[in-house]
């Protein structure tokens, strides 16, 4: 019964009827994550959805399937799925696909008509396919200071490499791995007493802000302008 509820098969009316709707009134957003550092942007994003001079909402979810835990007795659903629970949003717009390139998966996204897709930890490759599909693009939270410590584990990484600062971007995605232009950046202080989920969680606090912060040149188009390559000469040598 857990499967058949969080699978990506989902009715499309119901979809082609929200998307409708967000059409006639904020332009709606899709947020990808999965660990509990991604309701953290789940929240400022609700948050500043809210206000009542917001120019968008958050028209689904997308995170990992549900996983067996305690040695596999149980499925259990990814924070950020149980996160959206808690916060009212509906079973039927949290998807939960085994690759983001599966052909139900894109045709429910087509359908919401999503204007920004946004990740956050979310853990899976977009294909080319995917990030078509949004009008304003993809953007990611990434934690570190790119084109420093791209790819997995970049805080855990920093902090072994004794980096004195370290900080968030928010990126366009690509097709290859966190590449894509940069559109702001934050540098953070490295306490070295600090530990690295401690840190992560920091950088995620900084990244939504600066997400939230930027959501409106992403929507006008100046963000694409301002964007800046990245220099990868500047990439950390165990990358090169």
């Amino acid at each position: 019964m857990i499967r058949r509820l969080w699978c990506v098969q989902s009715q499309s009316a119901s979809f082609s009827s929200t998307s409708t709707t967000n059409n006639n009134k904020k332009k709606p957003v899709v947020l990808l994550g999965a660990p509990h550092v991604s309701t953290i942007v789940l929240d400022a994003l609700l948050t500043a959805s809210a206000s009542p001079h917001s120019s968008f909402e958050v028209a689904a979810i997308v995170t990992q399937p549900a996983a067996r835990r305690d040695r596999g007795k149980k499925l259990t659903l990814s924070p950020l799925a149980n996160y959206a629970l808690d916060r009212g949003f509906s079973q039927n717009l949290i998807f939960t696909p085994q690759r983001a390139g599966d052909d139900t998966f894109l045709s429910d996204l087509k359908a919401l008509q999503p204007q920004l897709c946004i990740t956050a930890a979310y853990g899976n490759i977009l294909p080319t396919k995917f990030l078509d599909i949004p009008l304003f693009g993809t953007v990611n939270i990434h934690p570190s200071l790119l084109p420093m410590y791209r790819g997995a584990a970049p805080v855990q990484r920093a902090l072994q490499d004794g980096v004195k600062e370290t900080g968030v971007s928010l990126a366009f995605t690509v097709r290859a791995l966190d590449a894509g232009p940069i559109i702001a950046t934050e540098t953070v202080q490295v306490d070295h007493h600090i530990k690295a989920p401690d840190l992560l969680e920091l950088l995620f606090h900084k990244g939504s802000k600066l997400l939230i912060r930027e959501l409106p040149s992403i929507f006008d188009g100046s963000a694409r302008v301002k964007a800046q390559p990245q220099d990868d000469s500047r990439l950390h040598w165990h990358q090169r």
